[in-house]
């Protein structure tokens, strides 16, 4: 047997029992999780016994990892979790960074001065930890849509918005092929953008099967959920600014939409449903409230068991604005919310939440194999990770 072939033949060996390991883990970390959300009093930075790096509860926490931004006041709210050990952030200044150690180290990776100069990046799609797609949000031309599939050595711009009346704020794809970009509405309807190859083209679905947009209504570009996906065909987008805070279901890729009201704060062009997370197609989350500091923000999150048609408020929400949310995937009803004043954690599939970690984030994801990422201000990212 040759060197190559045997190890490869090692490879395959090894990756059940990886695969088992990686499962074991991400469950002991869902069960302290879960005992975090059911445990009474708060937790934080400067609780005895906190988590790592003290952003949490004794055993789980966050575990802040040095990208080497906090000085150059880089701001990160595009977040895409690829795994424990993969996950591209995107933010300000047109910055990108990519770590496949865990957040022991980070690479900037960001596209060209020329191109992504002055930009602000506040989404970005990872499948994997060369490929990514990553939209930068602004009026006019400012709205564009750039793609990698080299690890960010080289990047591609595959749309540049040229109607001054849209504003991009949110990217989401259902799969590696497939995916849609929403901007603020135009002529009264919410724009969507949809690609079928990986985010290398783009074309502007017609809108007849868009619902009128309330006065003062539009998108959140706060953290990079105000589109998601869940399946292959069913998509949600949020709102806020106008009467009430709603959110839009299409059951066929951005061709028609539903439309429910939602509990969240709203009347305000600083109120609304700042991000959503859906588990699978039924199975939805809500947060948002008024992001202004020292407003309050007393419903602050809500959620739906039937593919966002209807939401209910959660008996007990987070205690104030969350900007963005993401369900652990071991454990059923377990997520996690982020904001500019801590983390929380529900584990019934979001009618009560729990304060987890103090510390400011602006959005969070977490992976397949239960790699939870977080990211926000002063070039913070950090890994939820057992004490």
């Amino acid at each position: 047997m040759g060197v190559g072939a045997a190890a490869l033949l090692v490879g395959v060996l090894a990756a059940p029992a990886q695969a088992g390991a990686d499962r074991a883990g991400g469950e002991a970390l869902g069960a302290e999780l879960a005992g975090a959300a059911a445990a009474e009093g708060p937790g934080g930075a400067g609780a005895a016994g906190g988590g790592p790096d003290g952003y949490g509860r004794p055993g789980v926490g966050w575990a802040l990892k040095e990208t080497g931004e906090s000085a150059k006041g880089s701001r990160f709210r595009g977040l895409a979790a690829v795994s424990r050990t993969t996950a591209w952030v995107a933010g300000s200044k047109g910055t990108v960074l990519r770590t496949v150690d865990g957040g022991r180290s980070w690479r900037d990776v960001s596209p060209p001065r020329a191109v992504a100069e002055g930009l602000e990046l506040r989404d970005v799609e990872a499948f994997d930890s060369r490929r990514a797609v990553a939209l930068s949000i602004g009026e006019g031309e400012a709205s564009r849509v750039l793609r990698t599939d080299d690890g960010g050595a080289t990047w591609a711009e595959t749309f540049r918005n040229s109607d001054p009346r849209a504003f991009y704020d949110c990217l989401t794809f259902f799969d590696a092929r497939h995916g849609l970009a929403m901007s603020d509405p135009v002529d009264g309807k919410f724009r969507i953008l949809s690609t079928d190859d990986g985010g290398r083209s783009w074309r502007v679905l017609p809108d007849a099967g868009m619902p009128q947009a309330l006065p003062g209504e539009a998108g959140f570009a706060a953290s990079g959920q105000c589109l998601v996906a869940a399946g292959p065909r069913d998509v949600w987008l949020a709102t806020g600014g106008g009467a009430t805070a709603r959110v839009l279901h299409s059951a066929d890729r951005g061709l028609t939409w539903r439309v429910a009201e939602s509990t969240l704060p709203a009347g305000d062009p600083a109120r609304g449903v700042f991000a959503l997370a859906f588990r699978d197609r039924t199975r939805g989350l809500a947060v948002g409230g008024d992001y202004r500091t020292g407003e309050a923000s007393p419903q602050a999150a809500a959620r739906s068991a039937d593919g966002g048609r209807s939401w209910r408020q959660a008996s007990t929400p987070p205690p104030a604005y969350r900007s963005g949310a993401a369900w652990y995937p071991y454990g059923a009803g377990t997520a996690l919310a982020v904001g500019p004043t801590g983390t929380d954690v529900t584990a019934d599939g979001g009618r009560s939440w729990r304060p987890l970690a103090a510390g400011s984030f602006d959005t969070v994801a977490c992976a397949p194999d239960g790699g939870c990422w977080a990211a926000g201000e002063k070039g913070r990212v950090a890994r939820l990770e057992r004490g």
